[in-house]
């Protein structure tokens, strides 16, 4: 069984960027997806929204938050993840989030030129065994990561793969 979203929709806010204990960058931003239809019953249109937080990993989350700002028409791809927690008050909290797999521009109502971007020094592996110099899964050398209260991004204290 497969455990996979696509969706279309517009951004709800500027992506955020942190990083992981890892050094590992992530991205969070809001996606609304709306649907309209004509009701003959009602003789009216109806529309209906649903919101959606959107996770991106890695160097998907670095050219995000370079390229989408709020407003942004997307199509995501991803899978569907539950994430619970405790929250400070003791009481236990869940939120159901899509982690990205790929995003790109709708071109439904605009144009996009797309640029690759060059992938190579520091942090660049094809072996996916080293990053920054340092095996997968350490942190940088030198570099102290930015992280949530809480520990990890989010309540992330690793990676989710």
């Amino acid at each position: 069984m497969t455990n996979q979203i696509t969706l279309t929709g517009n951004a709800t806010r500027d992506p955020e960027i942190r990083f992981a204990p890892s050094g590992a960058a992530v991205v969070n931003f809001g996606l609304a997806c709306n649907r309209r239809w004509f009701d003959k019953q009602a003789n009216e249109w109806t529309e209906e929204v649903a919101f959606f937080d959107i996770v991106c990993w890695r160097d998907l989350a670095e050219n995000v938050v370079e390229s989408v700002t709020k407003g942004t028409r997307l199509i995501v791809i991803g899978r569907m993840q539950q994430r619970s927690w405790e929250a400070d008050d003791g009481g236990k909290r869940s939120r159901l989030e899509v982690v990205a797999d790929e995003i790109g521009p709708s071109l439904r109502w605009a144009t996009a030129q797309v640029s690759k971007n060059e992938r190579s020094g520091p942090g660049f592996s094809t072996s996916g065994e080293e990053q920054y110099g340092q095996p997968v899964g350490a942190a940088p050398a030198g570099q102290s990561a930015p992280v949530a209260a809480g520990g990890g991004y989010g309540g992330y204290d690793t990676e989710p793969f």
